[in-house]
């Protein structure tokens, strides 16, 4: 496993140590999750429970039960022996997975005009502004960016089977995507503004073609950085 101590950690670590079990479970999870997304976790990585649990300063308990919320995620998997490890996703899992979001998203994104608040639809364009105004980079920043314009048209498609699958298609992706997350702020944000200004217009076809053409850019920003 990745070596991780206490000072690598979010300042939320800072707090695992108080409050009843089920927080200490909800904390180990949130903790452990960005660890995976800032690659402190990477993809492969055995996770050392009793190391782990005591650079969080909690037992193997709540840990424990954090793990297993993560692998129904998706974003770990247990192993023969047991222990559990980062999922690993690779470029063919992920080219396929992005051909099933390209028509799923497509979908949703046609099905979502005219549900989404125009609020909302106000505030993702604000913070995707700000994000590409921004003089440095934070990741977290570009996660939640990320997730708040693909959430729009996932929450508001009326269908909970396609959203949940999109959903699971989007962590699956986004292990892949963790490494070179940086070299696409600003691809994702010009191509999340489109997708944005498709969806204010209460234009379905171009809400559909604006998200299938964000799936092929991702498709081909990996294979021209990946091959």
């Amino acid at each position: 496993m990745t070596s991780v101590l206490k000072a690598d950690l979010d300042p939320t670590a800072d707090h695992l140590t108080s409050g009843t079990g089920v927080n200490l479970s909800s904390l180990a999870h949130k903790a452990v999750s960005e660890m995976i997304r800032d690659r402190r976790l990477k993809g492969g990585d055995t996770i050392v429970e009793a190391r782990l649990a005591d650079a969080l300063g909690i037992s193997r308990t709540p840990l424990r039960e954090a793990l297993q919320r993560l692998e129904g995620e998706g974003l770990v998997r247990k192993v023969a022996n047991r222990s559990y490890v980062v999922r690993l996703v690779d470029l063919g899992e992920y080219l396929h997975s992005l051909k099933v979001r390209e028509i799923l998203e497509g979908e949703a994104a046609a099905l979502s005009i005219g549900a989404i608040p125009g609020e909302e639809l106000a505030a993702t364009r604000h913070e995707i502004e700000t994000l590409m105004a921004s003089t440095s980079y934070h990741t977290q920043a570009h996660w939640q960016s990320d997730d708040r314009l693909h959430g729009l048209y996932i929450d508001h498609c009326g269908n909970p089977v396609m959203a949940e699958m999109i959903r699971a298609l989007r962590v699956t992706t986004r292990l892949f995507e963790i490494a070179k997350l940086k070299d696409r702020l600003e691809p994702d944000s010009t191509e999340h503004l489109a997708i944005l200004s498709a969806l204010e217009a209460g234009d379905r076809r171009a809400a559909r073609t604006t998200v299938q053409v964000h799936c092929r850019s991702l498709r081909d920003f990996a294979l021209a950085t990946v091959r």
